[in-house]
Order: C-alpha cells, then structure tokens, then sequence
C-alpha cells in the first residue's frame, strides 16, 4: 500500500512580512489570555504587563517551530521551555512568589487552549461553510 505524501500546509512562500505578522497576531492574543489569567487571579493589574509576557511564550514558539521538524522530544521541551519563561515573566513583572506565579502560569495556559480551541473552531466552521 503506497502513503500519499503529506500536504504542505503554507502552499505560498514565507514573506517576512507575513512571519512578523504570524508573530505579532500570536503575541496579542498570548498578551490578551496572559492578561485575563492575571486579572482572573490578582483582580484589577494593569495590561501593559500582559504585554510583555505574551511575547515570551509566542517567541519560543517560533524557535521550537522553526527547529522541531517530526520531533515531538522537541515539542514538549518547548512546550517546557514556554510555560518556565511564562512563569518567570509574570514573577517578576507582576511581583508576586514562585507558586502564584505558577498558578497565573497555569490558569494562562488553560485559558490560551480553551480560547484557542473555539478561536479555531469558527474558523474552521466558517471556512467550511457553502458558498
């Protein structure tokens, strides 16, 4: 039995335009769930913080895409790498102890899957709807 080759999923080339925007699209929606996670914890802090943690984590996701082709070792050691930069950002920036950083760190992972999840949900409904 012959396995079609798998289906490139950028059928156009990478601009930098695009990559900077892929970037900064990442960024503001990591700076939005980083923001809800620390208000939903701390009560009313200010934004310009989650503005800073977002970044974090969106840049090590462009590291590890960029490096973890059909590695999943990779993956999780990103994944890893994200969540202790994550916690540190929001430690020091926010002021708070080791284990509430951990549980902001937490409750923003949990927030950026959920939302992301139903983000790529209507996307996807939306895509597939009949012309």
């Amino acid at each position: 039995m012959v396995v079609p080759a798998p289906l490139p999923i950028q059928s156009s080339p990478a601009t930098p335009l695009a990559i900077a925007g892929t970037f900064a699209s990442l960024a503001i929606f990591l700076s939005i769930t980083a923001h809800i996670a620390a208000r939903n914890v701390l009560g009313d802090v200010p934004v310009r913080y989650a503005f800073v943690v977002g970044p974090v984590p969106a840049a090590v996701s462009f590291v590890v895409a960029a490096f973890a082709r059909n590695r999943p070792a990779v993956l999780f050691l990103g994944l890893g790498v994200a969540l202790v930069l994550d916690a540190v950002a929001v430690r020091y920036l926010y002021d708070q102890g080791p284990r509430l950083a951990a549980y902001i760190t937490l409750i923003h992972f949990v927030v950026s899957v959920i939302l992301g999840t139903i983000l790529f949900g209507v996307l996807a409904i939306i895509q597939s709807a009949p012309a």
